[in-house]
């Protein structure tokens, strides 16, 4: 049955059942998304202030067949937040739900709304003295609601996670209006299906999560930072090796970085302050989180002096301060800025076994090279396997001068990415960017019984409709 529109009656309707100011026209801001594929459709956005008025809103819209769009902080980078090709939906924005319910030093656990932002949920953990460990570039903006819906990962997914990894229990509002009442606080709870890691990652197509139970952990007593030059990528991998052979599971990030990103930070960003003034043409950066009266820098400088001597590493810095750490970070956080500068023609969040990253760095590039003259830049997570593997046009021209080879770029991305049974999307989801991705990479078996969960808890199509699978 076909989707009808969120339209002014629609609106009149819903709003007698709701407090005052609960419906708004919407914003431009809330069709709108970070790269410029799309513009939302929606005329009217739902700001409800709790869990049960969310169910009032989803519920009237199960009732009359007009789509939701939820909407966190509008951070996402694969066109889940807004609905471009669908009747108007209605936009609900959890933006007013930004409560820190309860935290617990002893469980280790904080309850918090959806639409929390993520530097308020971390410094809730700091206060209590914890650390709530999902860090991403876009924590200053980002909400709890979508990083889980999303299922995002960051920097710290090496040690701590994705975000599926970090939650105990959800609060969620179905497609037909029942709020779920999932908030349990258990490390263990094994009753049946776990609706959680349903609704993670499933990008608001199957429901609308309104609260999560997170886990938090302790604060590591110290920490240090280090950036090494490094002789390829399976030199990299093979420090990572090293790295956990002398620390186990104290690493909490593990980033690689090519060349280009420092080029890049130069030609776009000349104020970042670089640590080297010729970059090499592979780097590593590491942090570590070590116990009570365990010295970092030490354990980083006997891991570079292993490394040095194994042939792994040929220069490196450990960081002296908070500001020197703060800078080499910077190094590695300012490179998509970096590369929004200067313009890529398609970008690409993928992930490939850990023994497979060296050869599908060899394999890429060539491959590239056969539909023209790009520049790449390759970073990323390598801990987790996760590369952002972006490609430019040669200096001196516009991304839009190759517009027309952007689908075959990607193709041709994924294609290596999926001869080594990677995936084509490792942490920013399936959105409307990559559907067909989905479509053409992903196992039938999976695809069959995500489409069967679909109709089973959604038989209208009203979340989110568009987003992950083709309708």
């Amino acid at each position: 049955m076909p989707l009808s529109p969120a339209d002014d009656a629609f609106a009149d309707s819903l709003a007698k059942t709701l407090p005052a100011d609960t419906l708004r026209r919407a914003e431009p801001r809330y069709l709108e998304e970070p790269r410029g594929h799309w513009k939302g459709s929606a005329g009217w956005v739902a700001l409800p202030r709790s869990a049960e008025e969310a169910a009032t809103i989803v519920r009237a819209c199960a009732a009359a067949g007009v789509g939701v769009v939820p909407y966190g902080g509008g951070t996402g980078l694969v066109g889940g937040q807004v609905s471009p090709d669908q009747p108007a939906p209605l936009v609900i924005s959890l933006e007013r739900m930004t409560r820190i319910r309860a935290v617990s030093a002893v469980e280790n656990v904080l309850t918090v709304e959806a639409g929390a932002i993520l530097t308020d949920v971390q410094a809730a953990a700091e206060e209590a003295g914890r650390l709530f460990p999902l860090s991403l570039g876009s924590e200053g903006s980002a909400r709890i609601g979508g990083l889980l819906a999303t299922n995002a990962g960051g920097v710290n997914t090496l040690r701590y996670g994705n975000a599926r990894d970090l939650v105990l229990g959800l609060e969620a509002v179905l497609p037909d209006g029942t709020l779920w009442h999932g908030l349990k606080r258990l490390r263990k709870d094994n009753t049946g299906y776990d609706l959680r890691h349903l609704l993670m990652g499933a990008e608001g197509t199957l429901g609308l999560i309104t609260a999560a139970s997170l886990k938090l952990f302790p604060r590591p007593a110290a920490t240090g930072v280090a950036i090494l030059s490094v002789a390829g990528p399976q030199a990299a991998l093979d420090l990572l090796s090293m790295a956990r052979g002398q620390l186990g599971e104290q690493i909490s990030a593990f980033e690689l970085i090519h060349r280009m990103g420092f080029d890049f930070l130069s030609e776009a960003m000349p104020e970042v302050r670089q640590p080297w003034p010729e970059p090499p043409e592979w780097a590593v950066l590491i942090e570590i989180g070590l116990g009570a009266g365990q010295d970092p820098d030490a354990a980083l400088e006997l891991l570079f002096g292993e490394a040095l001597e194994a042939g792994l590493v040929d220069d490196g810095m450990v960081a002296q301060s908070e500001q020197q750490a703060a800078d080499f970070w910077a190094c590695r956080e300012q490179i998509p800025e970096a590369n929004r500068h200067i313009g890529a023609i398609s970008s690409h969040d993928i992930a490939v076994p850990l023994s497979a990253l060296p050869e599908f760095i060899a394999r890429g590039g060539p491959a590239l090279a056969e539909l023209g003259d790009f520049r790449i830049n390759c970073f990323g997570h390598v801990g987790d396997g996760n590369l952002h593997y972006n490609v430019f046009p040669p200096k001196g021209r516009k991304a839009s001068e190759f517009r027309a080879l952007r689908e075959a770029i990607k193709t041709c991305v994924h294609d290596v990415v999926h001869a080594l049974d990677g995936s084509v999307s490792a942490e920013h989801g399936i959105g409307r960017l990559k559907v067909g991705d989905l479509a053409r990479y992903g196992d039938p078996a999976k695809l069959a019984a995500m489409r069967a969960i679909k109709v089973a808890l959604d038989p209208a199509g009203i979340m989110n409709p568009g987003a992950v699978l083709r309708g």
